[in-house]
């Protein structure tokens, strides 16, 4: 261990009582509980790893959370398994037709997003559910299958209090 001298451990505690003091501000601040709208995009993979770290969290306060996944199909995965542990706590809907390069039916994959864009309005008028993932919403929307306008305004508009975390 580091040899400290009692002025350095003075002047570290000054230090951190003037950061805690500017912390505690901080949070006493935050008076307004609100909902969050988080995106998570960008290349690579972590993307629904990340909204499924925030639903463990939730789940960990009691909550119940909902996830629509748009594109993926319903093959078996290993992150749904884990979450069956959690009973009726975690509504899953996996609506997609698998990924776009392989159905190559633009009808079918805009019908597929349009079932799972009416189920997400079903879980956000449920208030019982405090969490919930889109999982690639973006990619849905990237390709035009269902109108941007229309899905942004439906997430302005979302109930007080639900977090939402888009992925894509």
């Amino acid at each position: 261990m580091i040899d400290i001298d009692n002025k350095d451990e003075e002047r570290h505690r000054a230090k951190m009582a003037k950061r805690k003091a500017v912390q505690d501000a901080e949070v006493a601040s935050k008076t307004v509980e609100k909902g969050l709208l988080i995106v998570n995009t960008g290349p690579g993979k972590g993307k629904t790893t990340a909204a499924f770290g925030l639903a463990l969290r939730m789940l960990g306060y009691g909550k119940r959370v909902g996830v629509v996944q748009f594109i993926k199909g319903k093959w078996h995965t290993g992150e749904k398994d884990a979450f069956a542990a959690f009973g009726d706590r975690v509504v899953w809907h996996a609506m997609g037709e698998g990924f776009t390069w392989e159905t190559q039916d633009l009808k079918r994959d805009i019908a597929a997003a349009e079932a799972a864009w009416a189920k997400v309005l079903e879980l956000m008028a449920d208030p019982s559910i405090s969490l919930l993932v889109l999982d690639e919403l973006n990619i849905a929307l990237r390709y035009d299958y269902l109108d941007l306008d229309s899905v942004v305004a439906a997430l302005k508009a979302r109930r007080e209090g639900l977090h939402v975390v888009v992925t894509g």
